[in-house]
Parts: C-alpha cells; structure tokens; sequence
C-alpha cells in the first residue's frame, strides 16, 4: 500500500467531496477550508483506521467520538457498521469523529494529535 503523505491525503479527501454531497440533512458541511459537524465542530480522520473499518472503541470513541449519519449521504460520503453495530459517518471510506476537548464550533484541538489525528481540510 503507498502512503500519500498527510497534505495529499487530506486535500484528497475534501477536495472530492463535491458540493451537491452537502445536503440539507446531511451530518457534515464545508466551513472555511475544514469539514465540520452541522453545529460547526471540527471533523477529523484517524491515521489508525482503513477504508471502511473503525479501530476507535472504547476510550477512543469516548474521547474521539463518531460522527453519526444522519439523512442518506451521497458519494464520497458513506456509513459504516462500527464494532458496537452503530453507524458512522465516513468520507471516502475513512470514518469521521469529533474530539471532546473540542468545547466549541471551530476549535481545533485535535489536529495532528500524537501524528495520528487530523482535520479534514481543503
């Protein structure tokens, strides 16, 4: 498998999410140059995850918690079946989250957390 490096990787991700994606009751929209949650938190991608497969449980997704669909996404976007059986929210296969530390719409807290944790940005 080739690596991208985390620039190319990220831009890739935003830069395919095409504006008719962003519908209405949709659990994500574009803000500025990073996706956010429709309350405008900040979305990130785990380095740890594969296309359509969380590795966040337990404690990971009680500080790292999943982004729940909502509506029916469109391409890129998709839902995946976590390990608990509950939906999330992924773009090109790569589930999405929001941090807790993150206190309020537009905090950043989360990006590039321990290399691993990223904003999805364009």
């Amino acid at each position: 498998m080739k690596l991208l490096p985390l620039s190319l990787l990220t831009l890739s991700l935003l830069s395919s999410v095409a504006p008719a994606a962003f519908a209405e009751d949709m659990a994500v929209k574009k803000m500025d140059d990073i996706l956010v949650t429709t309350s405008g938190m900040t979305v990130y991608t785990f380095d740890n995850d594969t296309a359509g497969k969380s590795v966040c449980n337990g404690p990971c997704a009680a500080n790292w918690p999943p982004v729940a669909p909502t509506g029916t996404p469109s391409a890129p976007f998709s839902v995946i079946k976590r390990d608990d059986g509950s939906p999330q929210l992924a773009v090109n296969g790569k589930p999405l989250y929001t941090f807790a530390a993150d206190k309020k719409a537009g905090d950043r807290n989360g990006d590039n957390f321990k290399n691993i944790w990223h904003v999805i940005k364009n």
